[in-house]
């Protein structure tokens, strides 16, 4: 009896430890997070693998779709994420794009009961057959791969396939730099098939002119955006034959304020600076040269600086003619000096001949007073017409002894000659337009500015 009492309180126990955990099980079930469901997966449900779904050990994915058959069209579309850069001295640009292929290939084609396409990353490229695309006039190009390669491959149930690619390539640009800075700039990105002729791939933009897209914050430093636009032509190679090239053409225009700042306003100042000179008395030698060897030196400094930053082109270049027309005008504000200071040398020392001998003369000729038909002439250019007259009813010695009291460098010549001789008086007016130094500043602060004046309204007009 006591056995059984002991059996039936064991199978008891053993039923309560039971049922306290499903209890615990089902409270716990209860709770759960539904995040932490598991989500089924569609890997471990397909009967096939990929490969085996696309058939991809079945087809020989070297040759290209319809092979000896007519040509595979291949659809293109661009995305133009940014242009990185535009460099003048490589003449070239960098730009980074998404580059889309579309083509039907039926050896991919798979059965869907949804007709769902199938994404896949870059490994699947290598197994299959994708057009050989490559960019024309390239330097550099590579595919990004942060933080895996950026290849994407759609397939369609019906055999259609997307291929997109995330690209950085720098190509060359033919630049013409016969109106810098003021230029506009045409740039060509050209796409082409390196192995297939146009009798094996066709190549085409996808929607036309809607097949390049462009990101609307695309901004440069220098130039100003101002389109994007698709043509397509048949490329020929002697050795290989006709191909389909596709070209991404874009226009730029550059922005002049920099070189305004830079170039043009500091000339144009070193220009201005020069004609200071001329307003400087001409006795001031140190003020003069220092102030025109200064000016000289710094526009040299202003052309090499523009052309260090240029390619090596051997045609003449807008800013070339602008800045050395404007270092001739510096370069002619220093010769005109020279000119003075010689000239000036040259009339002091006829000066004091001539006051040597008029003073050895004054103690033998008689008075002039009664002179007909003389005409006085002031050397020195300080007098004015009516003054030099003023001063023909005087003698040599009363000029001589002013001279001598007041201890000016001013001479009065009295040249006797006959009125009625045009010729005669032409050559004298002449002369004392030569003579006079201080007239050659005087001309000079009127010519230089009004043909600086001039030259920029002509320069300005031919390249606006």
């Amino acid at each position: 009896m006591s056995m059984s009492i002991h059996a039936d309180a064991v199978v008891l126990l053993w039923r309560t430890d039971l049922e306290l955990r499903i209890v615990d099980r089902c409270s716990a079930s209860d709770f759960k997070d539904p995040l932490s469901k598991k989500v089924a997966d569609g890997t471990k449900t397909r009967k096939v693998k990929t490969s085996h779904l696309l058939r991809i050990d079945e087809h020989d994915f070297t040759m290209r779709p319809a092979f000896a058959g007519p040509a595979v069209p291949v659809g293109v579309d661009v995305q133009v994420e940014s242009l990185d850069s535009i460099s003048e001295v490589d003449m070239d640009f960098t730009m980074t794009l998404y580059l889309r292929h579309y083509w039907k290939d039926e050896r991919l084609a798979f059965p869907s009961s949804t007709n769902k396409s199938m994404t896949f990353d870059g490994r699947l490229v290598k197994k299959i057959w994708v057009p050989d695309v490559f960019f024309v006039h390239s330097k550099r190009s590579f595919i990004h791969d942060t933080t895996t390669d950026n290849i994407m491959l759609r397939v369609f149930p019906d055999g259609h396939v997307l291929y997109s690619l995330r690209v950085t390539v720098t190509a060359a640009c033919n630049m013409d730099f016969s109106r810098f800075p003021l230029d506009s700039q045409t740039c060509t990105l050209e796409l082409e098939s390196y192995a297939y002729t146009d009798e094996d791939l066709m190549l085409y933009w996808k929607s036309g002119d809607e097949s390049l897209s462009t990101d609307d914050r695309i901004s440069l430093s220098q130039f100003l955006i101002q389109k994007f636009h698709t043509t397509s032509r048949l490329a020929f190679y002697s050795s290989t034959g006709w191909y389909n090239r596709l070209y991404i053409n874009f226009t730029l225009r550059r922005h002049i304020f920099f070189f305004l700042l830079q170039t043009y306003f500091p000339a144009t100042l070193m220009v201005m600076l020069s004609w200071v000179s001329f307003w400087i008395d001409r006795r001031a030698v140190p003020a003069r040269v220092s102030l025109g060897i200064t000016t000289v030196l710094t526009m040299s400094t202003i052309i090499t600086g523009v052309n260090a930053s240029m390619p090596r082109v051997s045609y003449i270049k807008a800013v070339d003619i602008y800045l050395w027309v404007s270092f001739v005008f510096v370069f002619l504000s220093v010769l005109e000096y020279a000119a003075v200071n010689y000239l000036t040398t040259v009339r002091d020392g006829k000066e004091r001949k001539l006051r040597e001998k008029v003073r050895e003369q004054s103690q033998t000729l008689p008075c002039t007073c009664g002179m007909s038909h003389t005409r006085t002439m002031m050397l020195d250019g300080t007098y004015s017409e009516a003054d030099v007259n003023s001063l023909a009813g005087y003698t040599r010695a009363s000029m001589t002894a002013e001279d001598a009291s007041e201890k000016q460098e001013r001479m009065v010549v009295h040249l006797s000659l006959d009125e009625s001789t045009g010729t005669k008086k032409k050559g004298i007016r002449g002369f004392r337009i030569i003579q006079n130094t201080h007239a050659i500043d005087t001309y000079s602060r009127m010519i230089f500015p009004g043909a600086y004046i001039l030259f920029n309204l002509i320069y300005w007009c031919v390249y606006c």
